[in-house]
């Protein structure tokens, strides 16, 4: 089931991207999954309690989708 975009105001989507470009210059997985996990809690804030909460993989997938969008 695919979910609807999100939409998200500035002061939120600017540390998305900062974190998505920090995601991918790090090499340890660790790390990466910790830039995930900051993510999507964040982002789980912001979506309220009505929506599906994001889960880290989500938080990956969003990344790979936007990486090439964000330059």
């Amino acid at each position: 089931m695919r979910r609807k975009p999100i939409e998200l105001p500035p002061k939120v989507a600017k540390p998305f991207v900062a974190d998505m470009r920090a995601y991918f210059a790090v090499k340890d997985s660790i790390e990466r999954d910790e830039i995930a996990a900051r993510q999507a809690w964040l982002l789980n804030q912001h979506l309220g309690p009505r929506e599906k909460k994001l889960r880290l993989i989500d938080v990956r997938e969003m990344f790979l989708q936007m990486r090439d969008q964000a330059s």
